[in-house]
């Protein structure tokens, strides 16, 4: 198991005069299951702010994850719970970018992402980028459980301030974590913990030389070492991959801003899907 992990102090004070503002909750339940040669939906639950569309595709069975609240601030909370039943695939991406909007001081909002992936199963998590606004503060965690021959492709975009809008993410707080377990065991861990100027502190050359887009991967499969040279030869200068243990792939990059990280993501997420990418990520 290999962690890494950024950790900077944060000024991100609470303060108590300030009027709590309205919550947004929502919480999503979905299972896959194998049906013949097909994966269809075997459980589903919505409720809240947070629906899922089922778009006709020609690649299996794509979940399509919406915000009603049309984004997310401080005190919201979501919750995602995803399971592929054996020998089941199951994709899961959003209608567009999830933002994150300024928060009062001392409110923070919560994303919470459960995976589980069964025998032959595979879960292909691909939401579009989270863009964190000025003064915005997000606390989201990823977890996920596999089975011994079980698949997972994650991709996590992160952008700090839409560049092209002239906003920037000077100030806030983004604290976020990734673990994964097959058959139990911890294999993978990954922790990013940004606070107070975040601007300034991605200028610093050691954490991201000025680049305001960044993007985490991570593919589990039995096989995944076959794709780590051509995952290498597609990435961009600004990026890295490696196999951090038989079987588990892990990817970084960073960039100036968000069109650049895509235009380097886009095919990344083709090679390790092996299926076409999403529509929502072309529209």
């Amino acid at each position: 198991m290999e962690e890494r992990a950024i950790t900077l102090t944060t000024s991100f004070a609470p303060a108590e005069t300030v009027p709590r503002q309205p919550r947004a909750i929502g919480a999503l339940r979905v299972s896959s299951k194998r049906l013949g040669e097909r994966s269809v939906i075997g459980d589903l639950y919505q409720s809240g702010a947070s629906k899922l569309l089922w778009p006709r595709t020609a690649s299996g069975l794509t979940g399509v994850m919406l915000n009603t609240a049309g984004g997310v601030t401080g005190g919201d909370r979501f919750e995602i719970e995803a399971r592929a039943g054996v020998g089941s695939r199951l994709t899961l991406t959003t209608q567009a970018a999830e933002r994150i909007y300024r928060a009062q001081p001392g409110e923070v909002g919560s994303i919470r992402t459960r995976l589980t992936v069964e025998a032959g199963g595979r879960i292909d998590w691909l939401p579009q980028e989270t863009i964190l606004f000025d003064h915005s503060a997000l606390r989201r965690s990823l977890s996920a459980e596999l089975a011994g021959d079980a698949r997972l492709l994650l991709v996590e975009p992160v952008i700090f301030g839409r560049i092209a809008m002239g906003e920037e993410t000077r100030e806030g707080l983004f604290h976020d974590r990734i673990e994964i377990r097959r058959e139990g065991a911890l294999v993978f861990a990954d922790a990013t913990r940004l606070g107070g100027a975040i601007a300034a502190h991605l200028d610093a050359g050691p954490i991201a030389g000025g680049a305001r887009a960044l993007a985490t991967l991570v593919f589990a499969a039995p096989d995944a070492e076959r794709l780590l040279a051509p995952l290498r030869a597609l990435l961009p200068p600004t990026g890295g991959a490696s196999l951090i243990r038989p079987g588990l792939l892990f990817a970084r990059m960073v960039a100036p801003d968000s069109y650049l990280l895509r235009q380097s993501l886009l095919p990344v997420i083709e090679l390790l899907q092996d299926a076409p990418i999403p529509r929502t990520w072309t529209i």
